[in-house]
């Protein structure tokens, strides 16, 4: 067997692990092993990978792509470490963004170093994969800037709106066609540098365009940006793996995207275009009636003569770290009997799944933690829901007020149980900037301050009341 045809078997071996990963990444009980067969597949892509180049190669060369590798190793491992659950949706579009901008590099090196058995019609095909993926990489590239820089709220997260901002999209994208038929006649450093900028431009615009309360959309967007940006690449490359493995994380994201566009009402071509058709997130900081407050000692009064408690963390709960006490909150009210589910809706947080991950990493049992079309009819029947940082995905306006920014946007019905407590640090408006009218309905009450000690306060209060319990319990035997 040949190093070529060992490393093209090798590749087929990564590739189907990928796919595996994929499978497994799709089920909550079954993630961890989806994680382990993408590091497999990781593992085997790169010795192959380095098998093949050490036969073109110099001793020099190799060493500096063993180097690389260790080095980006070294750094990937350091910040998975370090990195805190909140974090990791900066994390995944700062990532996104180095594909991009390896997809824009190696398009540039295919320009600058092209083989010379190329020629006519396969020259012409080549310019084109180099074109195409110049600009795909550098509009994953500034575009997963701007999203790390919201998220991270080191800018604004309101969408901009640039006078005429759709006809600068719409422009670009003609400019980028035209370009790319006069670079394939033509070829050109004007031609590349010219359609390197406008793509860099239209990554930055597209995503500023985007409000906050679209920016799960926009993360897992980036990653199918980043996928079709690696698969640009494979092409420019001649490496197949490459191409399989940039597909599938491009068509898997765009899937994501849509399923969360659904979820968020949303229209996915005004997504990807932009925000075109989405009327700008703007904060109601008028009040809408008398809110009223509660502390923790009488929460833990009523969660104990509760029947049924739904949690519907979002956002807050990340940020405070209160995935633990809030799984031991919950492992005690069912040692109590109580009846306790989770809600989760598909955009809470700032990623695709965060909520599921932080209550996973707590060890909240699988088959309490439910979808919000699994849940949304059982809040009716309820004695208490716990709202712990969650707001715009629990928000009646979306379902009361056609004028609502987030009108039409499916919400947890949280205010349809008959007690709903809220844990929020203020009366501030959420991440969409839209004030929440259910803070002001007669069956909610606040409960203030930082979400963790708020319920580590709550199993104090637990405690106290099963303590005269307990001592009566002792004085009987």
């Amino acid at each position: 067997m040949t190093t070529d045809t060992a490393a093209q078997a090798a590749y087929v071996v990564a590739a189907l692990l990928f796919i595996l990963s994929l499978a497994g990444l799709s089920q909550h009980k079954t993630s961890r092993s989806g994680v382990v067969w993408g590091i497999a597949g990781m593992v085997v892509a790169l010795a192959a990978t380095v098998g093949l180049a050490s036969r073109s190669i110099t001793a020099s060369g190799l060493v500096l792509i063993v180097v690389a590798t260790a080095l980006g190793a070294g750094i990937g491992l350091w910040r998975a470490r370090v990195v805190e659950m909140t974090g990791m949706p900066e994390l995944i579009a700062i990532m996104h963004s180095l594909v991009g901008l390896a997809a824009a590099f190696v398009g540039w090196n295919g320009y600058l170093d092209v083989d010379a058995e190329l020629s006519g019609s396969l020259l012409g095909i080549h310019h084109a994969e180099v074109f195409i993926g110049v600009f795909i990489g550098a509009v994953t590239f500034t575009g997963s800037v701007v999203a790390y820089l919201k998220l991270s709220a080191r800018i604004n997260s309101r969408p901009l709106t640039l006078p005429g901002k759709h006809i600068l999209n719409i422009g670009a994208l003609v400019a980028f066609v035209g370009l790319t038929v006069a670079f394939v006649v033509r070829p050109g450093m004007g031609l590349l540098i010219a359609v390197t900028v406008i793509a860099l431009a239209l990554g930055a615009h597209l995503v500023a365009s985007i409000g906050g309360g679209d920016m799960p959309v926009v993360v897992s967007m980036l990653n199918s940006y980043s996928g079709w940006a690696a698969a640009a690449s494979g092409f420019l490359l001649a490496n197949n793996l490459l191409i399989v493995t940039g597909a599938l994380v491009g068509s898997s994201g765009a899937y994501l995207s849509y399923i969360m566009c659904k979820a968020m009402n949303r229209s996915f071509i005004s997504v990807i275009a932009g925000g075109f058709g989405t009327p700008a997130a703007s904060a109601d900081d008028d009040e809408q009636g008398e809110h009223r407050e509660i502390n923790a000692e009488e929460t833990a009064e009523l969660l104990g003569n509760a029947t049924s408690v739904i949690i519907t963390p979002g956002y807050g709960m990340a940020v405070a770290q209160a995935q633990y006490p809030v799984a031991e909150l919950a492992r005690k009210l069912r040692d109590r009997g109580v009846e306790v589910r989770f809600g989760i809706h598909p955009v809470a947080g700032r990623l695709p799944g965060h909520m599921n991950v932080l209550l996973a990493e707590a060890n909240v049992p699988y088959d309490i933690v439910l979808e919000m079309d699994e849940i949304n009819d059982d809040f009716a029947a309820t004695s208490v829901v716990l709202v712990i940082g969650a707001n715009d995905t629990v928000n009646p306006a979306a379902t009361d007020n056609p004028s609502s920014p987030i009108a039409g946007m499916p919400v947890l019905h949280v205010w349809e149980a008959a007690n709903v407590i809220v844990f929020k640090r203020s009366m501030a408006a959420g991440y969409a900037g839209v004030q929440n009218p259910l803070f002001f309905r007669e069956n909610t009450q606040m409960l203030f301050g930082d979400a963790r000690q708020r319920v580590e306060d709550i199993l104090r209060g637990l405690d106290s009341l099963d303590a005269p319990v307990r001592e009566m319990a002792g004085t009987t035997r």
